[in-house]
């Protein structure tokens, strides 16, 4: 993932110098055809969920399962560190203006899932695999135990999504008159719907740990946001998101027949910087 965000960028930096050095100037702010990168990172929050988990000795279901977030300590390492680059939740996205207010995107929105072991919750369903937690269960009081079960999205929670924008200029609708060449501030409103490919890190009793990438689901998401550009070329944005993701098919082991699946509402908060260009004005 990393090579693909630095390949990205290195792309994209080039473009700007040599648009830079081609694009006609002008005094009229356009959107259309213009370019964007940014980079940044996220707070995500999560509804309690239904976990259903299946196996060849298994089939069992823990209720109202709770979840949170894992921020990074803040410093310049690892938020700042290139070798480190996506150990913290971070937001990665390129798009187009196809006109001077709509633009698409594709980009991935890499959370973290954490179910907090040692809480309350609710079970049914069987359990026949040579542990002490086998049995028959109707809807009983349980309490997820370390040693029963470790559950996370944690490298991570990875949306990889497409996206639609609308955005309109604030200054203009508050009659604020500023130079748009120094500074431009618009209100984004948008949609967007892709794909989960979590890297899940999962331990079910004394089954074998699994922690690799996987196709498991879908989400779809609205945002609204606020962009501020500076000078034509750089900009600050935060968004604030929310929308739903389903996993039916979470790998749980290395065996492929060891399954989970989940669906959860989600909210998300980033805070990204970022470089645009118009190449045709």
């Amino acid at each position: 993932m990393r090579l693909i965000v630095f390949t990205l960028l290195f792309l994209f930096v080039n473009a700007l110098i040599s648009a830079q050095d081609t694009a006609p100037s002008s005094e009229t702010k356009t959107n259309k055809g213009r370019l964007y990168v940014f980079w940044g990172w996220n707070r995500g929050w999560y509804s309690d969920s239904d976990i259903h988990f299946k196996g060849d000795s298994y089939d069992f279901k823990l209720n109202d399962v709770k979840a949170q977030d894992r921020q990074s300590k803040l410093g310049l390492d690892p938020f700042l560190n290139p070798s480190n680059i996506t150990i913290p939740q971070t937001n990665f996205r390129l798009g187009y203006f196809i006109n001077d207010k709509i633009d698409i995107s594709i980009g991935v929105d890499h959370m973290k899932y954490v179910m907090p072991r040692g809480q309350d919750s609710r079970i049914t369903g069987t359990i026949n695999d040579s542990t002490k937690y086998d049995g028959t269960y109707t809807d009983d009081d349980f309490i997820i135990a370390e040693d029963f079960l470790k559950f996370e999205h944690t490298d991570g929670l990875n949306y990889i999504n497409v996206e639609i924008t609308r955005n309109d200029d604030l200054l203009k609708l508050l009659k604020v008159t500023m130079d748009p060449n120094k500074v431009q501030v618009n209100t984004l409103i948008g949609f967007g719907l892709g794909a989960l490919m979590p890297k899940s890190n999962v331990t079910l009793w004394n089954n074998e740990r699994n922690d690799e990438f996987h196709f498991a689901g879908y989400g779809f998401a609205a945002k609204v946001g606020l962009n501020i550009t500076f000078f034509k070329y750089f900009f600050l944005r935060s968004e604030y998101k929310g929308g739903f993701i389903d996993m039916p098919d979470i790998r749980t082991s290395p065996d492929p027949s060891d399954t989970a699946e989940q669906h959860f509402l989600f909210t998300e908060l980033d805070f990204v910087f970022g470089i645009t260009i118009n190449p045709f004005n």
